[in-house]
């Protein structure tokens, strides 16, 4: 794993985008913080930039680099969870302004993923995850599954395909800072 880390690391800094193993489903990602890059992962996807993407950070002190308030309601849903969440957050910051919604909302997730954690350390930031497909397309249910297009479109494979075991994508839960939960996909 150390290898791939590295390699990923080398990618990510360079301003490439990476298909990668997460605690859900493969993702696509980039720095959250290079909007080239993020632009790079539109118009892979052929996805429309109105149509926001997850960022995973490792751990709540990261999470508050990134959103300017986090509602006291969110450690509950993560100690409750008993599967992936993310959570969308009310006034982003610090990220490209191509990944903050309209609404000036963003979504994050802290995975469970022993990858995922050491890759966000190593970056010491957010890293964009959104699933591997052309948007409207399924979402893969294991690497096999991955377009041709998808593999050939990124910079960098991590290559742990016999480690990801298959899953579903995380459940999305918007939280605002005026107390208002709203369930987004289950």
């Amino acid at each position: 794993m150390h290898k791939e880390i590295k390699n990923t690391v080398e990618t990510l800094k360079n301003g490439g985008i990476i298909l990668y193993p997460t605690d859900t489903v493969w993702g696509i990602g980039c720095d959250a913080t290079n909007a080239e890059a993020v632009e790079k992962i539109y118009k892979l996807k052929k996805r429309i930039e109105t149509k926001a993407m997850i960022c995973l950070v490792a751990d709540d002190r990261m999470l508050k680099k990134y959103v300017k308030k986090i509602p006291e309601a969110a450690q509950s849903i993560f100690d409750i969870s008993e599967t992936p969440i993310t959570i969308i957050y009310d006034d982003a910051q610090n990220v490209a302004q191509n990944l903050i919604a309209e609404d000036k909302t963003i979504a994050i997730r802290i995975p469970d993923d022993e990858f995922c954690y050491q890759l966000c350390r190593k970056i010491n930031g957010a890293i964009v995850s959104t699933s591997a497909n052309i948007s409207g397309q399924p979402t893969p249910k294991s690497f096999k599954e991955i377009s041709p297009d998808i593999l050939k479109g990124v910079d960098y494979v991590v290559n742990l395909q016999n480690e990801k075991k298959p899953t579903k994508p995380s459940s999305i839960i918007k939280l605002g800072s005026n107390g208002i939960v709203k369930v987004i996909r289950k």
